[in-house]
């Protein structure tokens, strides 16, 4: 229950509301603050918690002190994230806002943060063409950095710290794209020769994923339970992850954990190759639930060294040099070298949308457009 002058009331939607006054303009008029909980101890913690300036606030003073920093701002955002997002995803934002957003822009006040800050930020921290100079970021950083700086300023106006929502229209400069790796048909029969070779549990899963276009994370997580020999079909519902320990009483610095895969989409059933089904039966174990790379059931192999083993296979095959993501690049190539419909080969990876599919794992090769051209005729 609220005490006399504390300006905390219960809404008539069941939330509690508490206001301070932050400040007065210039005809003397006092602006509030706003927070919002479920319950009355909720909507009070949030004055203290969020609002740094809280002390300025209460005096009345229309100075500095009652202006909003942005990095408490981000601070209250994590905050809030922390119990709605899986580990890996907290982790990567708090890295993004520790490593980049605050030393550049945490020092600044909430309403000076537009379009033209956060031009000149994008402006330098990208990468200039290929190289990596001075902490340059990738593309794919740097949107990752403004589609979480969006959230925070959305949040801002939510919870009433600032009046009016910031809106960021950036255009991002030119980044070159990065070559993906495929390998050719002939490298691939060389690899895949090499892999059937005294062929064993890891071999097996480098076999499944350049057939299925199982993640390195999904192929660790994979347990002979969601094989389905008889019906040809695997179905992925977990992935493995080493996430960075944050704020921990704990010696380690990383954590192995399992989880639910990538996105919803991820979660997903793959038909099995014909090809495939006899191998996999001389594999099967005793124990169902065995990991399919370890044949046990008390420990999976982690992604890092499943990708070290992958480059050893690599380096024994004489083949071009190739990082573990490439089985899938290469899986989705040959699937449209054979004519695969994109939207069923897009629900097999496991994408949220077929545009996914097609701009960033359809590699044709010289061949397959020379094949394509030569399907032209003339008109007369």
């Amino acid at each position: 229950m609220s005490k006399r002058g504390e300006n905390i009331y219960k809404r008539k939607d069941g939330r509690w509301e508490a206001r301070i006054i932050k400040g007065y303009n210039d005809q003397g008029k006092a602006i509030y603050a706003y927070f919002y909980g479920r319950t009355y101890r909720e909507a009070k913690d949030k004055i203290y918690s969020s609002m740094p300036y809280i002390t300025g606030a209460a005096t009345g003073m229309n100075d500095s002190s009652c202006e909003i920093i942005f990095t408490d701002i981000l601070d209250s955002w994590l905050k809030n994230k922390a119990t709605r997002l899986k580990k890996s995803s907290y982790v990567k934002y708090f890295n993004l806002i520790k490593n980049h957003i605050k030393p550049s822009l945490g020092h600044m006040v909430l309403t000076d943060i537009n379009n033209s800050i956060l031009a000149a930020f994008v402006a330098e921290k990208f990468i200039s063409g290929n190289k990596i100079t001075d902490g340059g970021l990738s593309g794919k950083t740097i949107k990752d950095i403004v589609t979480l700086i969006k959230s925070v300023l959305r949040y801002a106006k939510k919870e009433s710290f600032i009046s009016e929502e910031i809106l960021i229209d950036l255009t991002y400069p030119q980044q070159k794209a990065k070559e993906m790796r495929v390998l050719t048909k002939e490298e691939q029969a060389m690899f895949e020769k090499y892999l059937c070779t005294d062929i064993d549990e890891s071999k097996l899963g480098v076999l499944l994923c350049l057939y299925t276009g199982l993640r390195v994370g999904e192929i660790c997580a994979l347990t002979w339970n969601d094989i389905a020999i008889a019906d040809h079909t695997i179905k992925v519902c977990r992935t493995v992850q080493r996430v960075q320990n944050i704020g921990e009483a704990t010696q380690k610095k990383t954590n192995v954990l399992i989880t639910a895969p990538k996105s919803i989409y991820s979660n997903r059933t793959i038909p099995v190759p014909d090809c495939l089904i006899s191998i996999l039966e001389s594999f099967k174990p005793m124990l169902s639930d065995a990991y399919v790379l370890t044949g046990k059931t008390e420990c999976c192999i982690e992604p890092r060294t499943y990708q070290n083993r992958f480059k050893s296979y690599v380096a024994a095959s004489g083949i071009r040099d190739a990082n573990f993501h490439s089985t899938r690049h290469t899986f989705a190539t040959r699937c449209v070298e054979l004519g695969f419909e994109i939207k069923s080969l897009s629900e097999i990876l496991g994408h949220s949308n077929v545009n996914i599919t097609l701009n960033r794992y359809v590699h044709p090769s010289f061949d397959m457009k020379r094949s394509n051209m030569n399907k032209l005729t003339y008109l007369h």
